[in-house]
């Protein structure tokens, strides 16, 4: 899970955590949300768990942050890769 720790994953995670903060919602309010234990919301912005797609899209909606604008900035370092020759 070595992503977990990544930049870009990091900058998805505070983003969530600062919006969170900011709209003054609890970790416990969040996971009520979401139907999970507040000890879900407290691994995932400590990064003991990671977040799938799915999860994050939720996540973000609820704390207000438009996922696309999120996930606009990740990988923006990354180099396409050439097609091989045949």
């Amino acid at each position: 899970m070595a992503s977990v720790y990544s930049d870009d994953y990091q900058r998805v995670i505070r983003a969530l955590k600062k919006a969170r903060k900011e709209r003054r919602i609890t970790q416990a309010q969040l996971a009520e949300a979401l139907g999970k234990p507040q000890s879900f919301i407290a691994k995932v912005e400590s990064g003991e768990r990671r977040l799938d797609v799915v999860e994050f899209v939720h996540l973000s909606r609820l704390v207000g942050v438009v996922p696309e604008v999120v996930l606009d900035g990740i990988g923006k370092n990354i180099r396409l890769l050439e097609p091989a020759d045949k």
